[in-house]
Order: C-alpha cells, then structure tokens, then sequence
C-alpha cells in the first residue's frame, strides 16, 4: 500500500449473514423470556459487534441493521402478547388509534409483517429500545 492512501473498511457478507443469524436466535420469538432479558442480550452482542466494526465506513448498512433489529424486537414484542384482545389493549394504551390497533388486532399471527406497521413504529419506537439499552449501530 502507498503511503498516505486512505483505506476503506467494509462490513463483509459474511459477517453481516452472521450478525443476522444470532439476532436471529436472540429475538427468536420461542425463547420465553422478556423483552427486558432480550434487550440485556443484544446489548452484549451488537455492542461487541459494534467496536469491532467502528472503522468501517458503511452508514448505509448500519442504518439498514438499525431498522431491521428495530423490526425483529417489534415482532418479538408483538408475539409476546400472542391473543388479538391483547395486542389492542397494549397498542391503545400506548397511543395509538383504536382504527389502527383494531387492523394490527386482527391478524395476530402475522408478527413480521404487522412488526412492520406504522402502529407498531408509533407503540414500540427506537427510543422504547434505548432505554433498554439496545444500542444503536448507526450512531457512533
């Protein structure tokens, strides 16, 4: 390498498909703990990630995980209140209408794709997760 050319670190695949199969195994939806246990997990997990990857110059990519483990801890939220009287009972009581809690109510079995849902964004936002202590990757 020449002297004083800058290199760029990238996040590899690999280690991407990883990091993603052990949030995976984390969030799993049939694990029987808490959100609160979850949160302590993947704290020790992505933090260790997180300085390992500090030099890499990928925001993109770390906004992308960001969302996705944003998504996966909604999803495994969502499960934990399993019945659809359930599920509109906690939505309502954090805020959200009634008309949106009654359409993510109604299919309570679709976790992913309702985790995914601007109801579930405004009930379990990102600053629900950090004050768990889920630390964020796209912030240095």
């Amino acid at each position: 390498m020449a002297k004083g050319k800058l290199v760029k670190h990238r996040v590899g695949t690999k280690a991407l498909k990883v990091m993603k199969e052990r949030v995976r195994r984390i969030t799993s939806r049939n694990g029987g703990r808490s959100i609160e246990q979850v949160a302590k997990e993947l704290k020790a997990y992505l933090t260790g990630w997180k300085e390992y990857f500090r030099l890499a110059e990928t925001p993109k990519v770390f906004l992308e995980l960001d969302e996705w483990i944003g998504h996966c801890l909604r999803m495994a939220r969502l499960k934990q209140w399993k019945r659809g009287t359930t599920i509109f009972r906690e939505l309502v009581a954090r805020g959200v209408s009634r008309n949106a809690a009654a359409s993510v109510a109604a299919c309570p079995r679709r976790w992913w794709k309702m985790a995914g849902t601007s109801a579930l964004n405004i009930a379990l936002p990102t600053a629900y997760f950090a004050k768990l202590g889920v630390p964020r990757l796209a912030v240095k």
